[in-house]
């Protein structure tokens, strides 16, 4: 028998934390609906200052900051709490970047009881399917709870991918708008058509008008493989789409995109893009895990796969680019 290499004693200190892992998400969900971090941010430091802030007990709120400080939310001085930069920018609600909502939409009950299910979904497949459709509710949810967290993001692409001067961009499974609306917030000559279904479209026209924009954004209500695209446009967006599905029907959705694209025009993916090993890096490589329990088919993709889709979907190259703003990466495939 093989004998163990490492230069440690066997432990086995990492299946206990993996078995308690998941009082990091429960505390973390509890943290936000408690409003501990924005109570920090307006100047309560002290388990008793804090436990009254959010009307919870003393004892509860110091064992929670106490989880929280260990994991790298908090900070903690003698016995006053504080937070870290990231804590302050993404969980205090009064952040512009806020991602509370995220978080909650992350944790949702429904996609919790899939994960505790995985076993049967690895045996069996998955046992519901019906978050692809377009009457499930989920996704105006997901429109909303997630645009504070990709706004960041939306700006970095559109200033990488714009291409200048008047132009024409289709957002395909738009959802909040955010990805398209960047373009026509850095572009005053963008034109964008969002795609998604109708009652998903009401929040990106929402945030369209919100953000000074609603009178270059267009809309085609229905599903991404059903609608009428039209032709001519510059820029294709496909953000965090195509991980729902498999290969084939991926590419069936880029032959649609390649027609629509005027010669010269773009197509701009944002995906979870794991290395050649799929193993690494773990936060992108981790992500197929979320498919397995909430979709049929769906996978992160490596570039070599993805370059072979758009290839066989007959765009002339792909190009990879990172990302400052976001673990995901950019696929820029050219017609």
């Amino acid at each position: 028998m093989a004998q163990p290499t490492a230069s440690r004693p066997p432990s086995p200190a990492a299946f206990f934390a993996a078995a308690n892992a998941f009082h990091i998400s429960a505390a973390m969900k509890a943290a936000i609906e408690l409003d501990v971090f924005t109570a920090i941010a307006e100047g309560a430091a002290t388990a008793a200052a804090i436990a009254q802030k959010c009307q919870a007990t003393e004892r509860g709120t110091r064992i929670l900051c106490d989880f929280l400080t260990i994991h790298g939310f908090l900070t903690k001085a003698e016995s006053h709490y504080g937070l870290t930069q990231d804590s302050a920018i993404f969980l205090n609600q009064h952040s512009p970047a806020y991602a509370g909502s995220a978080v909650r939409f992350l944790l949702r009950p429904g996609f919790l009881e899939t994960v505790q299910n995985l076993t049967t979904t690895i045996r069996e497949g998955p046992q519901d399917d019906s978050s692809l459709s377009s009457d499930h509710p989920m996704w105006v949810e997901f429109a909303r709870s997630m645009a504070p967290f990709v706004a960041g993001c939306a700006e970095e692409i559109a200033s990488i991918a714009d291409p200048g001067g008047p132009c024409r961009v289709l957002d395909i499974a738009a959802g909040h708008g955010l990805f398209g609306i960047a373009f026509a917030q850095r572009n005053p000559q963008a034109h964008i058509t969002a795609v998604d279904w109708a009652h998903v479209l009401d929040v990106a026209w929402e945030n369209a008008r919100n953000r000074g924009v609603s009178d270059r954004y267009g809309a085609i209500p229905g599903s991404a493989f059903d609608a009428e695209y039209g032709t001519g446009y510059d820029v294709v967006l496909l953000t965090n789409f195509l991980h729902h599905f498999d290969k084939q029907t991926c590419e069936s959705i880029l032959r649609k995109v390649h027609a629509a694209l005027k010669p010269g025009g773009r197509a701009v993916t944002l995906e979870f893009v794991p290395n050649a090993d799929r193993v690494s890096p773990p936060g992108v490589a981790e992500f197929p895990i979320i498919m397995l329990s909430a979709t049929p088919a769906g996978d992160a993709y490596t570039f070599a796969e993805l370059e072979a889709m758009f290839r066989n979907a007959g765009f002339a190259q792909s190009e990879l680019r990172p990302l400052t703003r976001s673990v995901e990466q950019l696929v820029i495939s050219a017609t």
